[in-house]
């Protein structure tokens, strides 16, 4: 079971790489279309959450280290659109915000339990000190 997620993690981490660097290729392989438009930046995002939950479903991972990752590419990718203008709508800046202070709030978290544990805590809220990194 274990290789079974490390291999199936793999491969949507791969995915999420493909739609952030190449949207519109995948888009074409994947649908037989091209991505144009406001579907470049959505499945770029996309791309942000697969391989946020390839890192949450890593062995030895947890959800946390997956909705941290998820909110630090996101506030980065959302400030960049942001900053770009071409994709502006009246929310994306109070987006920016709330998921850099998600980011934050989650990091802050994951350093705590870090500290606390000695080892990182498993989705079952055991103790594993045998994977002690990042």
């Amino acid at each position: 079971m274990k290789s079974l997620l490390i291999l199936t993690a793999l491969i949507e981490a791969a995915t999420g790489v493909a739609l952030i660097i190449v949207p519109s290729l995948v888009g074409r392989l994947l649908l037989g279309a091209e991505l144009v438009g406001v579907a470049v930046p959505l499945a770029r995002v996309l791309g942000i959450a697969l391989i946020a939950l390839s890192v949450a479903c890593w062995p030895g991972r947890t959800a946390l280290c997956g909705m941290l990752t998820y909110n630090a590419l996101g506030t980065v990718y959302f400030a960049w659109l942001a900053i770009g203008g071409e994709w502006a709508g009246p929310l994306l800046w109070p987006a920016v915000g709330l998921h850099g202070v998600l980011t934050i709030l989650l990091a802050r978290a994951w350093l705590m339990s870090r500290k606390t544990s000695g080892g990182t805590i498993t989705s079952a809220g055991d103790k594993d000190d045998t994977n002690n990194h990042p």
